[in-house]
């Protein structure tokens, strides 16, 4: 049996913290989303693209303590945007801006042949927000 001190048991818990959080804000340059044209492109652990016709609606939503942006699509797959977010340890000033500015470009970016597809029981079948946008913002 090898006894440490517990200073040393202390240090190693702190290093391998530290090393997380390194590896996170390496990590975290990585993830959000690109807006294009036609298209939202994830940037996740894995990229994935969404056509805009595609997404239902787009909803602040509270995760683990977080506000975050989820966009819903017409299969009733709701995707997770890992930016912009705001939350305690990550406070960002500009959330409510950047949530709007997704809203509104998808507003502009989804077609003319666009039309809401109401499946039973779908979360985004909730009324409008009061403005009439089918996005809304947290409140």
């Amino acid at each position: 049996m090898t006894w440490t001190p517990a200073g040393a048991e202390i240090a190693e818990s702190f290093g391998t913290w530290a090393a997380m959080l390194l590896v996170l804000l390496i990590l975290g340059r990585y993830f959000g989303v690109t807006l294009t044209e036609s298209t939202a492109i994830v940037h996740s652990l894995r990229r994935r693209t969404i056509q805009w016709s595609n997404v239902q609606a787009i909803r602040v939503e509270h995760f683990r303590g977080a506000q975050i942006v989820v966009l819903y699509e017409a299969g009733g797959r709701r995707t997770r945007l890992r930016a912009p977010i705001t939350g305690f340890l990550s406070w960002d000033r500009g959330f409510e801006e950047k949530f709007r500015t997704i809203g509104r470009w998808w507003l502009d970016h989804r077609g003319p042949d666009w039309a809401p597809v109401l499946l039973p029981g779908a979360q985004w079948g909730s009324p409008l927000a009061p403005d009439g946008n089918p996005f809304a913002s947290p409140t």
